[in-house]
């Protein structure tokens, strides 16, 4: 039995789709990570009950690291985005974590530097607050190991398995690939990105709608390990949309944005790959995306008309989706190319 709710809601489900197809389904994904790395830090005493942790997030973390809070005693200081929801607002005061929301700023690039100066200026006045950098720090990595195991379980040992996810920080898809490929190195790893993000060099696409919330980045994280991934996918909000919608018709699946584009990608890696099983992440429910994407239900492409260019230089990349060969590359640049 769980002894909190977190516990709950971390914990995800295995839904065998299709052929070859599997969808890990989260609540709130980021509680897995969130639970783990607070427990770690009570654990080896770099902090204690009672003490503040801080961070900045643009919804989902926050409401993970409330919930990890609230579980072990500890309080809770959020620097949020514009895109953190009433429902999340008020959830977060229940739960007594305080939330400061920046001012509306449609510039995401200065919307996350402002996040950051703010947490800065926190620390400033308040030392003994702990910051748990989620964009940095790979202890959020630990709570992934017991995901992995299932996975492992289930689909018969790891073998011939492609994981697909977004990549927000490195967190769930990196942690998935390192834990799972300690037994069975040939695990592949698909990243899912949208257009206009830095992580790996598409800033220069730019998406009319989005940003997708959730993956991608206008700054460097610094626990993404470029050199995990095989294959990136680059999905333009529209796809995205496109995606989302299928999955709930067809599987009945109501989840995020970000997850009707790892649901797109994943269709392709199977369509490629008839040996491999092919494992995708829903990060998240879809009921914050009710008006931008579900509402929006008539105007999405049939996901069959929809396929990737394949490029081989992230100057070739183009809306509404690109595909690229990664091939672990370190670094943030994938090799063999040059001023790409």
């Amino acid at each position: 039995m769980d002894q909190h709710i977190a516990e709950a809601i971390g914990r995800p489900d295995l839904i065998r789709l299709d052929d070859r197809l599997v969808c890990l389904r989260f609540e709130t994904m980021k509680a897995v990570s969130a639970l783990a790395a607070v427990r770690h830090l009570l654990d080896t005493g770099v902090v204690r009950r009672g003490d503040t942790l801080l961070d900045s997030s643009s919804g989902i973390y926050a409401y993970a690291l409330a919930l990890a809070c609230h579980r072990h005693g500890m309080r809770c200081h959020i620097v949020g985005s514009t895109t953190v929801d009433r429902t999340l607002c008020a959830q977060l005061a229940v739960l007594g974590a305080t939330l400061e929301r920046m001012e509306p700023c449609d510039d995401l690039k200065l919307d996350q530097k402002r996040r950051v100066e703010r947490i800065h200026g926190i620390l400033a006045e308040h030392p003994e607050y702990h910051w748990m950098r989620q964009y940095h720090d790979d202890i959020h990595y630990l709570g992934y190991r017991a995901v992995a195991e299932r996975i492992r379980r289930s689909t018969g040992g790891g073998g011939a398995l492609t994981v697909v996810g977004g990549v927000g920080s490195g967190a769930s898809t990196g942690a998935l690939a390192r834990y799972l490929r300690e037994d069975s190195p040939d695990v592949e790893l698909v990243g899912v990105q949208p257009f206009g993000s830095v992580t790996f060099g598409a800033e220069h696409v730019a998406d009319p709608e989005i940003i997708i919330a959730g993956i991608g980045s206008s700054i460097p994280f610094g626990n993404v390990s470029h050199a995990s991934y095989d294959t990136l996918h680059w999905i333009s909000f529209d796809a995205a949309l496109a995606g989302s919608v299928d999955l709930l018709r067809r599987h009945a699946v109501f989840a995020g944005l970000s997850t009707g584009a790892g649901y797109l990608a994943a269709r392709w890696e199977r369509s490629r790959a008839p040996e491999r099983t092919v494992l995708f992440i829903a990060a998240d429910t879809g009921h914050r995306y009710v008006d931008s994407v579900y509402a929006r239900h008539g105007e999405a492409a049939a996901v069959d008309s929809l396929a990737p260019r394949q490029v081989t230089a992230r100057a070739e990349l183009a809306l509404p989706w690109s595909r690229m060969h990664w091939n672990r590359a370190p670094g943030g640049r994938p090799p063999g190319h040059r001023n790409n």
